[in-house]
């Protein structure tokens, strides 16, 4: 990505940008109640993390996808914060791939996310030619597996 585009997107250079990671967070029923909304908007306001691109989508019945405008949410959701929050990074493709994971009848956001708190280590590894090779999540299910499977817990849990 050009910087021209970059800028053009609101990202920024992306040689001082944090590391970026998605969420697809399912509403079942097609139900946003916007319960946590205020929590995400927090983080943003602390410069914790950044915005880069929001989108909802609804999976019909017949398995179709299709994206959602956040006022046909209504304001009770109280997301109007997040108008316009579009980088451009999320294509069509993106969407179908986040439909897969729905069940049908239910809705989602996906969120593209700048994990701003970490651009200064990440600007310093690149300046030291350090390159990420690998990164992961770990479930809370299977972390809780695994802490259960220890024979004596870490303390403070």
């Amino acid at each position: 990505m050009s910087s021209e585009v970059e800028e053009q997107n609101g990202i920024g250079g992306i040689d001082d940008m944090g590391p970026v990671d998605y969420i697809v967070v399912e509403f079942p029923g097609n139900r946003m109640t916007g319960e946590g909304l205020p929590l995400l908007v927090d983080l943003v306001d602390r410069g914790i993390i950044r915005i880069l691109d929001l989108v909802f989508i609804r999976k019909d019945e017949d398995g179709s996808v299709a994206a959602v405008e956040l006022q046909d949410f209504g304001d009770e959701a109280g997301l109007a914060v997040f108008e316009g929050a579009s980088s451009g990074l999320l294509d069509q493709s993106d969407v179908a791939d986040a439909g897969v994971a729905l069940e049908p009848g239910n809705s989602a956001g996906i969120i593209v996310y700048e994990n701003t708190w970490a651009a200064p280590f990440a600007r310093a590894l690149r300046r030291g030619g350090a390159q990420l090779v690998a990164a992961g999540r770990i479930p809370v299910p299977a972390l809780l597996a695994s802490l259960d499977a220890l024979p004596d817990p870490p303390a403070g849990g």
